[in-house]
Formats: structure tokens, C-alpha cells, sequence
């Protein structure tokens, strides 16, 4: 007989068999559930990354849409600021002599266009070259403006126009200016320009940590303007001026003066190398005839304001001189040098504070060191030598101005008191020619009663404003502020409304 037990642990043994085969049954098919899915799964994976991989290709396929980034106001804003102070100091300068350019050493409002000029022009170097991705590309264009720039200079300032008071037009060969703002312009924006695009490939496009990293990226914009001022600083202390002489036409006859030098590093206005380089490179016939150093009072009584001659003054108080000359021009460069640096402090650093920092840390800089060289006499500030204390006076007065026009209006958003000046900014090269070069009022005044005297500018100067005010100086200053500077801030900003502007 069978053990009962056995035959209990069989039937239980056979009775769970079925149980266990379908619960075996059911793991397996969980187990190739569990499978399916995670081929599922791994098929909608590898589904994603292929057309992951597809979508990708396709967009590097087609072509990159630059985003448009928000623009800079105060870069308008300044450049507005630069064309309408030198509106002011040209037109309201013989009224108050006390803004005109300085006659020899010093600083007034009219010395600070130039440096201004060349500030916002390193500025926009900057910005403009980053956008230009092909160093081809980039050549052609700064060569093209540089020309564009010389050619306006030479027509506008080489004598040919007499605009606004002569309806005359015409220059003789033998006497043209071949200096002028343009020009120098045009030497420092090639100079500057140039280096940032042919050391594009040598500078690292992520800053290194350290406040002197902007530095040492742009290296070379550093380098090219120690050169600038090592020519300058060598030839202006060591190179030998000797005497000189040079032939005043009256109405009747010819007076021939000669300056007496024969010396090295002179600053003065007679014997200084600056002069005696332009007298040699452009000949003196091609000078400036009448520049601000016949304001001194060594050369006239009227002093600080026009006047005529004294009785006894030196002869060079009727010499020429070019105030945009070729070795002052050299210096210059490190004007726009020192631009460029602020625009790549805005090009690296995002935050407000870290460009204020850098900003008026280096204008404070430059103001000190301005400060120690002219009054310790060791390099006086001089605009019409280009001096170094004058580059950095005026490079950190553009600096700290800069700054506080970019904390008003890109920070704080107080934009609208400074529109008129945005939109001389942005159309600057037809406000200065056709108001600083007077080639407007020429026109108008091309249009007169009975005499060239009776026209519609001089009667709106006398009637309107002078014989009102009964002053003449005020009336001046009031007519150069209403009828020339509001008006072309009108005109600018229906011109922006209508999308006109005129690049070079």
C-alpha cells in the first residue's frame, strides 16, 4: 500500500502543478510584455535622437538669423552731444571767446570735439567690426569709409567750399588744405580699425578672470597706440627745428617774416616739431592760415577774442599752422584707442556695474594722470600740439560723460530729454555738413534781396534774436541754440521718423 503520506504529498504535488504551470505561464508572459516594452521604449529613443539628428541638420542647413539686440542709445546720444557742441563753439565762439579753442596751452569746451569725436568713433569700431564676420569683408569696408571720409574732408575743409559767408566756390591748387577734422578722422578710424580685424584670429574670444584681462585680450589696439605715442613723444622732444620762413600776400605786395628756432623739444608756438613737420611734409602754402595762437596776447590786445595785430608782435603771430597736422594726427590714434577699449568693455561685460567699473576706473586713471603732467608743466594740455596731458584730460572727460549719459538713459531710462541729441547721433555726417560746414545756411543765403548781405539767415540773426535781446553776443548765442542746434534736432528727428539716414 501506499504511504498515505506520500499520497497527500503527490495529490498536493499534482494539484498544484496547473497553479504552477499557469502562474509560470503568466511570469512568462510578463516577462515578454516587460521585453516588448523596453523595445518599445527603445525604439521611441532611438526615433527621438534620429530626428533629433535630422532637425539638427536641417538648421545647420539653413541659414543663421541674427536676433536683433537692443541698441545702445548713448552711443546716439554722445555723438549728438560732440556735433552740437561743435555747432556752438563754432558759430557762438566769436561771442564768447571763453569757449573757442584755447590760443596756445589749456582746455576749453571747444578743445573737448575733436578727442570726442574720436572717442565715439573707437566706440563704434567696436561694435560695428564684431558684425562683420569675414576679415575680406571687413578690409573693404573700413578702406571704402576711410576714402569716403578724405574725400568730404578735402572738399568740405580744403578750401573749395567758403560756406556759409562766400557764395564763391574754388581753390587754388597751390594753396589747398590737405589736413582737416575728416582727415584725421579718417587716419584713426584706418589705423584703429585695421588692427581690430587683423588681430581677430590672435585674441581669445572668452575674457580670462582679472580686471586686467580687457587688457591683455586687445593687446594689440595697446600695442598700436604705445607706437603712436612713442613716435610722437621722439619726434616732438628730439627732432632739430631750424629757422623758417614763410611770405604774407598783402593787397599790394608780399611781406616775407622769418622765425628764428634752432633748437629741440620746444612746446611754444614757433619752434615746436609739430609745426616743422607739416611744414615739411605739406608745405607751408598748405597750412591753416589762421589758427588760434594769433588769439594770444603776444600777438594781439583783443586777447582772448580776435583782434589785429600788435605793433610788435613776433612773427610768427602771422604764421600758418595745421592744428590737424601729420605728427599731432599720430597721436591721435591713442584717442580712438582709448574708444575701442570702452566699446569692448561693452561688447565683454553684461552687467551695468562691471561697465560703469571699468569705465570710471580708467577715466579716473587718465584724469590723474592728465593732471600731474600739465600742472607740474612736465607736458601741458595743448589741443593744437595734441599733447599727451591733453589725451588723457579729454579722453577722460569723454569717459566720465560717457558713462553718465549710459547710467541716464540705458540704465535708468531717461531717454527722453536726450531724444534730440539720439537723433543728431544717428544722422551726425548730414548735421555736420550741413550745419558745422554751413552748407545750408550757404544755401539759403544763395537766395538774397538787392545784396548778398540781405538774406533770410542774416535777417532772422538781427531782427529775431540781436535787435530782441538787444545784445549782440546774446542774441548770437540765442540764435546758434534756437535757429541752427533746435533745428537740426527737428530735422533729425523727422528724418528718423522717415528712416533717412546718411552713412559713409
Amino acid at each position: 500500500m501506499a504511504d498515505p503520506g506520500k499520497m497527500e504529498e503527490g495529490l498536493a504535488h499534482e494539484e498544484g502543478a496547473p497553479d504552477q504551470e499557469r502562474k509560470d505561464k503568466r511570469d512568462g508572459k510578463v516577462e515578454k510584455e516587460e521585453d516588448g516594452a523596453a523595445d518599445r521604449i527603445g525604439n521611441d529613443k532611438e526615433e527621438r535622437v534620429a530626428t533629433t539628428q535630422v532637425e539638427q541638420q536641417n538648421l545647420e542647413e539653413q541659414p543663421l538669423v541674427k536676433q536683433k539686440t537692443k541698441r545702445i542709445a548713448t552711443l546716439d546720444a554722445f555723438r549728438g552731444l560732440t556735433v552740437v557742441l561743435m555747432i556752438l563753439v563754432d558759430d557762438a565762439g566769436g561771442a564768447y571767446p571763453r569757449i573757442d579753442h584755447s590760443p596756445w596751452n589749456g582746455c576749453t569746451l571747444a578743445d573737448f570735439v575733436m578727442p570726442f569725436f574720436l572717442f565715439i568713433v573707437g566706440v563704434a569700431i567696436a561694435l560695428a567690426l564684431k558684425k562683420v564676420p569675414k576679415i575680406k569683408d571687413a578690409i573693404k569696408k573700413i578702406s571704402l569709409r576711410t576714402l569716403k571720409l578724405l574725400f568730404w574732408g578735402v572738399l568740405l575743409q580744403g578750401g573749395y567750399s567758403h560756406a556759409p559767408a562766400d557764395l564763391a566756390y574754388g581753390v587754388d591748387m597751390k594753396q589747398i588744405r590737405w589736413c582737416g577734422i575728416l582727415q584725421r578722422i579718417a587716419l584713426v578710424y584706418f589705423i584703429v580699425a585695421m588692427i581690430e580685424t587683423l588681430t581677430r584670429k590672435r585674441r581669445p574670444t572668452v575674457l580670462e578672470p582679472g580686471h586686467l584681462s580687457i587688457f591683455t585680450a586687445y593687446r594689440w589696439q595697446w600695442i598700436g597706440g604705445f607706437v603712436a605715442f612713442v613716435i610722437y613723444m621722439i619726434t616732438t622732444y628730439s627732432l632739430y627745428v631750424p629757422d623758417w620762413s614763410f611770405v604774407v600776400d598783402n593787397d599790394d605786395e608780399a611781406t616775407r617774416y622769418t622765425v628764428k628756432c634752432g633748437m629741440r623739444g620746444h612746446l611754444g608756438p614757433a619752434c615746436n616739431a609739430v609745426g616743422y613737420v607739416d611744414r615739411e611734409v605739406w608745405g607751408i602754402n598748405h597750412l591753416y592760415s589762421s589758427p588760434v595762437w594769433q588769439r594770444l596776447k603776444a600777438c594781439t590786445l583783443s586777447s582772448p577774442g580776435s583782434g589785429p595785430f600788435r605793433e610788435n608782435a613776433p612773427s610768427w603771430c602771422r604764421a600758418p599752422f595745421e592744428p590737424e597736422g601729420l605728427l599731432s594726427s599720430i597721436l591721435a590714434i591713442l584717442s580712438g584707442t582709448i574708444g575701442i577699449h570702452y566699446g569692448h568693455v561693452l561688447i565683454h561685460f553684461k552687467g551695468h556695474f562691471e561697465r560703469l567699473k571699468q569705465w570710471v576706473s580708467m577715466a579716473l586713471g587718465l584724469l590723474i594722470v592728465a593732471i600731474i603732467l600739465h600742472f607740474t608743466d612736465a607736458i601741458p594740455i595743448n589741443k593744437q600740439l595734441y599733447s599727451f596731458s591733453y589725451v588723457c584730460f579729454t579722453a577722460a572727460a569723454a569717459g566720465i560723460v560717457f558713462s553718465a549719459f549710459y547710467v541716464l538713459i540705458d540704465v535708468w531710462g531717461f531717454r527722453t530729454p536726450f531724444l534730440f541729441l539720439e537723433w543728431i547721433g544717428m544722422n551726425a555726417m548730414l548735421v555736420y555738413v550741413l550745419g558745422a560746414q554751413g552748407i545750408l545756411a550757404a544755401f539759403v543765403n544763395g537766395w538774397y534781396y538787392e545784396s548778398s548781405n540781405n538774406t533770410l539767415v542774416y535777417w532772422i540773426q538781427k531782427h529775431v534774436f540781436i535787435n530782441v535781446w538787444h545784445s549782440e553776443r546774446l542774441g548770437t548765442l540765442l540764435y546758434v541754440i534756437f535757429a541752427e542746434i533746435a533745428f537740426y534736432g527737428v530735422l533729425s528727428g523727422i528724418l528718423h521718423k522717415l528712416g533717412i539716414y546718411w552713412k559713409l
